[in-house]
């Protein structure tokens, strides 16, 4: 019987893998601990000692828009808190708006319609071949502080006030008897929950989910305003009060500035996206939906987009980073983000190590979350198709 020869060690590719590996993470660390050496002697000759310390003093500037309850007297951690909030304000409310209008714009590009297909071609060529730098600067400049001061106010239905102080639109205010009401829906969501596990379990045909959900939320708001005597939510109109705006939702014009600019920034690129996508699909599922006689409509909601979403989501996920960096932009328009907190921080502190490393950390883990979430959606999408 003849001996298999083993493969000697210079020659197995598992073995230099191994090594490659290994030497990667040596020179990683011997290159991050020369920086650390050189960093750490440049501050010792500055007389400075690298540490968060400063986190606790006293913070004594002013943050013109505050989320959350803000004093200069606070500490500079407060300060970088509120900062967070405003980008994270900025980030969710931006993707949420950059989807809509992005997919719209992306469909739009595949109309039949001349005119719709051309109008989505001149918003989408141009915004994004021109500078996000300047668009920001024209939605602030030349639109939001266009607008009359007051007590002089531009007045759109709804009511909404546009005026160089604020934005004021109508919005929806918590009631006392709000939590009386997400208390009866979260009991119900638990019995849909059971009720279509064991439907599930059953094999037996059930209710679609979708109508078990808006069944819950038909019979929580009967619950909550027929037995209870509740109110739900409140609606809350901006209303002119002595020569100012009161109620409603107001927002700043270096809010609104940033948000429409980039969301408006990042649509185009989703549109892309989206029109890629959707073009992806194969012609014969068109064709095999037209067969069934399914309306253009139907053919594009059920059978093509969620075909296409498998090729959009990642791409997707990757123009959702690209407007959580592009929001540190605020400083360009005087909105106090994370960045521009942090900027006067390490001004009056020194501590420009500390906070950029601060910073980092909190950029790294919002793209952290959103690349997190986009791969747990493929993943998911990869299971059902197995």
């Amino acid at each position: 019987m003849k001996t298999q020869r083993s493969v000697p060690l210079w020659r197995d590719v598992r073995f230099w893998w191994v090594v490659g590996q290994v030497l990667v993470v040596l020179l990683t660390a011997i290159a991050i601990a020369i920086f650390w050496s050189n960093l750490s002697r440049n501050l010792q000759q500055l007389g400075i000692q690298f540490g968060f310390g400063f986190l606790n003093s006293q913070a004594a500037f002013d943050i013109g828009e505050t989320p959350i309850s803000y004093r200069p007297s606070d500490n500079y951690a407060r300060a970088l808190q509120v900062g967070l909030a405003n980008s994270l304000r900025v980030t969710v409310f931006g993707i949420v708006l950059a989807t809509v209008v992005g997919v719209t714009a992306g469909i739009a590009r595949l109309s039949d319609n001349w005119l719709v297909r051309q109008l989505a071609l001149v918003y989408v060529e141009t915004l994004r071949n021109t500078p996000l730098l300047l668009q920001l600067f024209f939605w602030y400049f030349a639109v939001f502080l266009g607008f009359p001061r007051l007590p002089a106010h531009i007045q759109l239905p709804g009511p909404i006030y546009l005026t160089q102080q604020t934005v004021a639109l109508p919005w929806f205010h918590v009631t006392r008897d709000t939590d009386v009401w997400l208390l009866l829906l979260s009991a119900n969501l638990l019995l849909v929950w059971a009720w279509h596990w064991w439907g599930s379990r059953a094999a037996a045909p059930t209710v679609p989910l979708l109508l078990k959900l808006l069944g819950t939320l038909a019979v929580t708001v009967a619950i909550a305003l027929i037995i209870f005597e509740t109110e739900i939510l409140g609606w809350d109109a901006p209303r002119i009060v002595a020569d100012s705006i009161e109620g409603g939702l107001q927002l700043s014009p270096e809010f609104a500035a940033l948000l429409v600019g980039l969301s408006l920034y990042t649509a185009t690129f989703i549109a892309e996206i989206v029109r890629g996508g959707v073009q992806s699909v194969s012609q014969g599922q068109w064709e095999a939906a037209r067969a069934l006689g399914l309306r253009p409509s139907y053919i594009l909601r059920l059978v093509i987009f969620p075909q296409a979403l498998r090729s959009i989501v990642p791409s997707l996920g990757n123009q959702y980073l690209n407007l959580a960096k592009n929001s540190s932009l605020a400083i360009a328009i005087g909105y106090s983000d994370l960045y521009a907190v942090a900027s006067t921080t390490y001004n009056q502190t020194g501590r420009a190590v500390e906070v950029m490393v601060l910073i980092s950390v909190t950029y790294l883990s919002i793209s952290l979350v959103i690349s997190g979430l986009i791969n747990r959606y493929n993943r998911t999408v990869q299971l059902v198709e197995r």
